[in-house]
């Protein structure tokens, strides 16, 4: 992954340097918290029934060596559609489905709860903030030839 080359790069110059790395930059430079896949184009017809709307989805990764809480970030699309994580803890080495649709909250899968698509068959930007508003990671895609994008 770029990131985390780019970030064990900045660790190594820092360390070279003989600077001392902060503790939330030395998590860093070991993962990242990120987008990891989009299905944006869910099985067969878009007839807006529950099972089809979780059917589009957004994977996020934790691949730093440490839980996450996620609580107040945002997951958006382009066109402004938000969701956003309540109490929410995403374990180390773990990945969260977000799903447009209705269901149960589990550790592994979340639900928008929405009743229409919100990913665009052909091309947009998924978002995922902090709750403090910083970006953590952006992921686009612009295609009709296949149903996801990996981040």
């Amino acid at each position: 992954m770029f990131r985390v080359r780019t970030l064990s790069a900045a660790a190594a110059v820092s360390v070279a340097a003989g600077v001392a790395l902060l503790p939330a930059q030395a998590q860093a430079a070991a993962g990242s918290v990120h987008l990891y896949r989009i299905y944006y184009d869910s099985p067969g017809a878009d007839h807006g029934s529950n099972a089809s709307l979780n059917a589009e989805y957004v994977q996020i990764r934790n691949t730093t060596s440490a839980s996450v809480s996620l609580k107040g970030w945002t997951l958006t699309d382009a066109s402004r559609h938000t969701y956003t994580f309540g109490a929410y803890t995403l374990g180390k080495g773990k990945t969260v489905t977000v799903h447009t649709g209705k269901g149960t909250n589990t550790a592994a899968n979340r639900y928008q709860g929405r009743s229409a698509y919100v990913w665009n068959n052909d091309k947009d930007t998924a978002t995922l903030k902090k709750s403090t508003g910083a970006k953590v990671d952006t992921c686009s895609y612009n295609s009709t030839r296949v149903d996801s994008v990996m981040c």
